[in-house]
């Protein structure tokens, strides 16, 4: 997909969620959209089932319930959210038709070992899901920091220049700092 990175009003839906394992059964999820001019346009809530298998079906849910046609690209804070919830990227990008960027912050060795450990019974499907996201590759922002990237319906340098329009410091763009904030604020409500 062609996204004009020059105009002002592009869109990104950015998700990111909050959880207490040991609390709740299910994670919060909050949508921000955001222009490229940094504003504000939109906040949709969901939520997904800890250490589930849901998180795909919740964020086109998610998606789906803010009924535009003018989000550009979903930007997701990783592909494994909510205790090991795998968000299948190829689905979410063919379900809504639009660019997935999902964004790590940290090398990692793997998960396979970990999805053996915590789901014997299910650890197959969520590596097979993982491994079909592709593989993440390193960039550096232009803040200098490291991130790894995984990028559907993307290529990765324009998906790297979306990433740096949408951040102001550190590692983290925008949309996806916000909706952690918000995400953890709805979580302490509904915890405390």
């Amino acid at each position: 997909m062609k996204i004009s990175l020059e105009k002002k009003g592009i869109r990104v839906l950015g998700i990111a969620e909050s959880f207490k394992k040991e609390v709740c059964r299910y994670a919060v999820l909050v949508g921000v959209v955001m222009r490229s001019d940094l504003i504000v346009d939109g906040v949709v809530v969901g939520r997904c089932t800890v250490g589930g298998m849901d998180s795909t079906e919740a964020i086109i849910n998610m998606y789906k319930m803010l009924n535009r046609t003018d989000i550009s690209t979903i930007m997701l804070n990783g592909c494994i959210i909510s205790w090991f919830n795998v968000v299948d990227l190829n689905k979410l990008h063919v379900e809504t038709g639009l660019p997935v960027i999902a964004l790590t912050y940290y090398p990692s060795t793997g998960l396979r070992e970990y999805f053996m450990k915590y789901f014997p019974d299910s650890w197959e499907e969520r590596l097979r899901v993982y491994e079909e996201n592709g593989l993440r590759v390193e960039i550096r922002n232009k803040n200098g920091f490291k991130i790894y990237v995984r990028a559907v319906g993307i290529d990765i340098e324009t998906a790297t220049n979306l990433i740096d329009k949408y951040t102001l410091f550190g590692k983290i763009p925008e949309p996806l700092r916000l909706a952690k904030l918000i995400a953890h604020s709805i979580l302490l409500e509904k915890t405390s």
